[in-house]
């Protein structure tokens, strides 16, 4: 095999046209050999001599895309002192830009032996591991374009690649389950007719199936398992050929941006697949163990675990930095992706032990001209002590708002002393991030995530069952803040199916109309169920695919509906905090850009705030209030709002505001099922608000009479007749 000396950068394997460039960071590494396998899994194994600056680099001039690959790493095994370097070990290139294959868990893959775990395993690993392949990067984005939809009009969909689409009927068979089915016309169609405007991937890096979940027959769905940071997971791929997942990939891309949907990753920088000291050798460990992981300092041979998962990604290291930069800038400019929310981030931020908001990862981060310009979502906790981190991240971040998610079902469940704190997360949540000089869209609002209960679930169930997990229903979370409406599960029962489709249009509507940026877990607008099981991370079934056989139709036309509701008026999705002052004057009077009232339609005072039992309260929002200007430099206004939220088991009556309010309301959301009514009810008289339901009402205002100047309504107001001369 010709080889030449080739450059250190960029790191992976490059293909420039001719042949390909080969980069490999390994300080540990005494001596490295690239492994090109055939299709026959015969092995050709090329000396790497040149290294400079521990970057192991050459370039081979006949290597085309297609061509798949590893690396076996010579030096030191000494897991005490950090060192697991295994040449018997075929590894996966870090910066592997696709992948082949998948690892199946044989003995091997282990660098240490099972009966003897402080003596080295030297069986080959090779014909059981996956393999990176070079790629050729060249692809079509003719008219393609960064959609760069602002926060305040953003709407996120939440979305697993193959639970979307595998059983939508829709899709040509082959495509279920993949890239390009998510990238079919009847799904974006569906996702527009929701209004959304990006949708937020669970993880789509090359991740790996866990040994133990293989042993129970079950496959990890979600993907929180990455090997491989720039490689899309190939088995979303609808052809299985070599390196295509890239190309169907961004293909998928495309197709989304011409519908003016964002694509967001949702990506694991905190851990790897490799496990703790018990887990295989299939990349990082092998290459340069103490430069990857976060070691414990008494004993190397163990891992620091911020994340649940027995390693933590040592993001002190400057070439794990280097490894994660170049991972998002990649995904940003070759991919084309619009933004990443960042698998618990928090783990990333930790300098030493404790979480540091300023710590290295996110300075790199805030100056990176690339990717500083994307969407950067912060899933704001981890596994750690001091972990759980809500309104403490830079201010360019947003963040997964768990406190919104808690404090929204805890009222609609009807929860005592939980009136005050809705009404802060409702209203963008200024407490958590006004201070950092975040606006509302800091707050990515969610009422349900992949983890945890589906809406319909959330309504259903009052405690999990994850029986079908095998672990006796002792994993996921216990504390669900979910109320089943009276009875545990399915029911037949007309007043119980009723109420809980009510709950569930309550959720949608409350979401969809606070301040910040709503996320809607995939399924939720169909009414999807998941049986009660709310951790389904190795469910890879019928349990966690969307049933659009199934849909609730009625739901998904409410859901679009209040979507289409708050993309028309920027009331509901403000880039600022309110701020109590009067806006502009209406009928009169100087109102706040906010007014919170009670029942009797006056302004909440402290006691009614006090009450413990308190579930009932109305929303003024102050449409010439809003006190922004849109792009032309205009001033933003727009129809006042009463929102009157109901959480209590009985129906109440509200009376509307004085005047000064508006004149008179009409109704344009009833989660009780009564739907829009354009009546006008005048100021002072008395709404009566079914028990637990929302009732949004708009200013009236009297329909306006446009004059008819057709040729027909001309013609029917002729009365004579007139005598033309001929040719005229």
């Amino acid at each position: 095999m010709e080889t030449w000396p080739g450059t250190a950068y960029p790191l992976g394997a490059t293909f420039d046209g001719s042949g390909t460039n080969f980069a490999l960071f390994s300080e540990a590494a005494q001596r490295v050999e690239l492994c090109l396998i055939d299709e026959d899994g015969g092995e050709t194994r090329v000396e790497v001599r040149e290294s400079s600056a521990y970057i192991w680099h050459c370039y081979l001039p006949l290597v085309q895309p297609g061509q798949r690959y590893g690396y076996r790493v010579h030096g030191t095994y000494n897991p005490v002192a950090g060192n697991r370097a295994n040449p018997s070990k075929l590894l996966l290139d870090p910066y592997a830009k696709a992948t082949t294959e998948a690892i199946d868990w044989d003995p091997s893959l282990f660098s240490y032996d099972f009966d003897d775990p402080d003596s080295p395993n030297d069986e080959d690993s090779a014909s059981h591991m996956m393999l990176g392949v070079v790629i050729n990067p060249f692809f079509d984005w003719t008219g393609d374009r960064s959609l760069r939809t602002p926060y305040s009009e953003s709407f996120i969909y939440e979305a697993h690649v193959k639970g979307v689409t595998k059983l939508q009927q829709s899709v040509p068979e082959t495509q279920r389950g993949t890239y390009a089915g998510l990238a079919h016309p009847s799904v974006i169609d569906h996702l527009q007719k929701l209004g959304v405007t990006a949708i937020e991937l669970m993880p789509v890096h090359q991740f790996v199936n866990d040994g133990t979940l293989v042993e129970q027959g079950l496959n990890n769905y979600w993907g929180y398992n990455t090997i491989g940071f720039f490689a899309p997971h190939n088995a979303y791929s609808s052809t299985g050929d070599l390196g295509q997942q890239v190309q169907e990939f961004k293909g998928m891309v495309r197709s989304l941006h011409a519908a003016g949907i964002e694509v967001i990753l949702d990506v694991v920088y905190n851990h790897t697949a490799e496990g703790n000291h018990m887990g295989p050798t299939l990349s990082f460990k092998g290459i340069d163990n103490e430069a990857y992981y976060r070691l414990m300092d008494d004993d190397k041979r163990y891992y620091m675990d911020y994340t649940g998962t027995g390693n933590t990604l040592n993001v002190r290291h400057p070439h794990v930095l280097q490894l994660i930069m170049d991972s998002l800038r990649y995904w940003v400019i070759e991919m084309h992706v619009d933004g990443f929310r960042f698998d618990l981030a928090s783990a990333l931020a930790r300098d030493l032990y404790d979480v540091d908001k300023l710590s290295t990862f996110f300075e790199l981060v805030q100056q990176d001209p690339i990717v500083s310009q994307v969407k950067l979502i912060a899933e704001p906790w981890d596994v750690g002590p001091g972990g759980y981190q809500v309104g403490n991240f830079p201010s360019q971040w947003s963040e997964w708002n768990g406190k919104y998610r808690d404090t929204v079902r805890d009222f609609w469940r009807g929860e005592p002393s939980t009136l005050g704190e809705f009404a802060s997360r409702v209203a963008g949540s200024a407490d958590l991030y006004e201070h950092s000089g975040r606006r509302p869209m800091a707050s990515i609002n969610f009422v349900t995530a992949h983890d945890g209960f589906t809406i319909a679930d959330l309504v259903s169930y009052n405690e999990k069952h994850n029986d079908a997990n095998g672990e006796d229903s002792k994993d996921g979370e216990s504390h669900n803040r979910s109320w089943n409406s009276g009875v545990e599960g399915p029911s037949g029962d007309p007043k119980i199916r009723g109420l809980r489709a009510r709950q569930t249009r309550n959720f949608i509507a409350t979401l969809l109309l606070s301040q910040g940026v709503p996320m809607l877990l995939h399924g939720d607008e169909l009414g999807r169920t998941q049986l009660g099981n709310n951790n389904t991370y190795a469910q890879d079934s019928e349990l966690t695919w969307v049933h659009w056989d199934e849909a609730d139709l009625p739901l998904i036309e409410f859901t679009a509906a209040v979507s289409r509701l708050r993309r028309e008026h920027p009331t509901f999705r403000r880039s600022r905090f309110f701020d109590g002052r009067p806006g502009k004057r209406v009928a009169g009077e100087s109102l706040p850009d906010i007014v919170w009232l009670n029942t009797d339609g006056e302004p909440m005072a402290s006691q009614d705030w006090d009450e413990s039992l308190a579930r009932t309260v109305a929303k003024f929002l102050n449409g010439n209030g809003i006190r922004e200007r849109d792009v032309r430099g205009q001033d933003v206004t727009d129809d006042n709002f009463l929102l009157l939220f109901n959480a209590d088991a009985e129906d109440v009556e509200f009376t509307l505001p004085p005047d000064e309010y508006a004149p008179a309301w009409e109704i344009v959301v009833d989660t009780a099922g009564a739907g829009a009514d354009s009546i006008p009810r005048p100021a002072g008289a008395i709404q009566t608000v079914a028990g637990r339901s929302l009732v949004v009402l708009r200013a009236y205002h009297e329909p306006e009479v446009v004059p008819d100047h057709s040729v027909a309504a001309s013609l029917a107001g002729a009365t004579g007749l007139i005598t033309l001369p001929g040719h005229s």
